[in-house]
Formats: structure tokens, sequence, C-alpha cells
């Protein structure tokens, strides 16, 4: 039994946010949550609101007689590109210099352990 929650369109580089995503892939959900809560990255409160969606997700849609929040582990995390924003800086002599504000789509999947 397995739920999914996803996050699109977060102004994080998928670059910084794979750091702490493969961090927790593999742990159990409770475990994931407690290093993500003293984890001193921007992804990592992005990545907590994820986990505990996905966790919800996954007691809302089996029911809480079924499984527990224990029970359940990241199956899988992926982290991909999204749309980027660009700007320009103006640079010396009249030239102007790139700027990618990237964003990223994040999605988890839950499973329980049986």
């Amino acid at each position: 039994m397995e739920a999914v929650a996803h996050a699109k369109y977060k102004r994080i580089s998928p670059k910084k946010a794979r750091i702490v995503a493969l961090l927790i892939k593999g742990m159990n959900v409770p475990e994931a949550l407690y290093v993500l809560q003293f984890t001193p990255k921007k992804s990592a409160r992005i990545l907590y609101k994820l986990v505990h969606s996905a966790a919800a997700n996954a007691l809302n849609k089996y029911g809480e007689q079924e499984i527990q929040e224990e029970d359940l582990f990241i199956k899988e995390i992926r982290v991909n590109e999204g749309p980027m924003m660009k700007r320009n800086q103006p640079r010396a002599r009249g030239r102007s210099f790139l700027i990618r504000k990237r964003m990223s789509h994040i999605t988890i999947i839950v499973e329980t352990k049986k």
C-alpha cells in the first residue's frame, strides 16, 4: 500500500533539494521527519511538509486501523527540474549576465513495510 504527495513549482534549485532528499530516502516516516526537523537547509522545510503530507495521505487512504505512521517508509523521492525564471543583471561595458532562478517539482512515495 503506497501513497504519493507532490510539490510543484518550489523555488529551490533541484541540485540543492536532492542533497536533503538523498539523506532521508529509505527511512521510515517518523525518523525522516525527525532528521528533517533538525537539518539546517531550506529544502528540509519543504521536504518536511511533503513527507508529513504523504503520510497523512496514506493514513487517510487506508485508514488508521490498517496502518500506523511507524509502518510507513519512504520508498522513492524524485526531485525534477521545473521551469526557470530568467533575469538579466547589468555588467560592465553595456553587457548583461543571465541569472537563472530554478524551480523544482518534488514527488514522494511512501509505502508500508509489509
